[in-house]
């Protein structure tokens, strides 16, 4: 039994005994892990504030046979303290935290781009600089791709044919041409397969310009394959789709 240290982002936190907690992080090296946190509920903790979740975090912890415990955590980016006040970004940081959550794989297997991804996410929602249901939407299919799932977008995925898309087949894999779709299949505009592929490759000028409708489409279709590919669904969507009705009544009573 040994220290080793490791930075991470905090991903959850749950309660154990009267006053630790349980502290779920995805780290750099040793991927997704849970460890024990002594006495941080109580009001005089030294580190009970470093260990809340959108927290980045640079960790000294002791191996132990069961749960590992955290003997230091120093904050190196305190990433809730910009999306707490913006329910929107506090929405779309808590899905990626979720998402993170269920696709970084085994605990104690690395996951390194995983934790990149996470990484450049949360920085990106912090710095407001895009809207943030389209850095959900790029975190996700990032992060889908990362775990092998990338949906097809610029050719079919059933007969490989480019161009003449004219469906997205969740369970087939993406975008199908018109030969290939089958009843039930979603038929997205030709800008919504686009904005799909340009947040996919980071190309921020053309989703930053993008029509409402389509990103609507887009985060429709993303959360549905999303889910599709995981066992459990993603329970803070929801919070998403409410934060996103809610900003659409506003922009209508403008």
């Amino acid at each position: 039994m040994t220290l080793y240290r490791d930075e991470g982002i905090v991903l959850r936190t749950q309660k154990l005994g009267e006053a630790d907690r349980i502290v779920t992080v995805l780290t750099r090296r040793g991927g997704r892990i849970r460890a024990a946190a002594k006495g941080v509920r109580k009001t005089r903790s030294r580190f009970g504030a470093r260990l809340e979740p959108f927290t980045h975090v640079d960790l000294q912890l002791y191996e132990r046979r069961s749960l590992d415990l955290i003997t230091q955590a120093e904050t190196l980016r305190p990433y809730g303290e910009a999306l707490v006040s913006d329910y929107p970004r506090y929405t779309a940081g808590t899905a990626m935290l979720e998402t993170a959550d269920k696709l970084a794989g085994e605990e104690g297997e690395p996951a390194l781009r995983q934790f990149l991804l996470l990484v450049g996410g949360l920085r990106t929602l912090a710095e407001r600089g895009h809207d943030p249901r389209l850095v959900l939407d790029a975190y996700l299919l990032r992060s889908l791709s990362v775990a092998g799932w990338a949906p097809a977008l610029d050719e079919c995925c059933r007969c490989g044919t480019r161009g003449g898309l004219r469906g997205f087949a969740i369970a087939a894999g993406g975008a199908v041409c018109a030969n290939c779709r089958q009843p039930g299949a979603a038929t997205p505009a030709p800008p919504t397969f686009a904005l799909m592929l340009a947040l996919l490759r980071g190309d921020w000028e053309y989703a930053d310009a993008s029509e409402q409708r389509h990103r609507t489409e887009t985060s429709g279709l993303v959360a549905a394959y999303l889910q599709w590919h995981l066992e459990h669904g993603i329970r803070s969507l929801r919070h998403v789709e409410r934060a996103d009705a809610t900003d659409d009544t506003t922009r209508e009573r403008v």
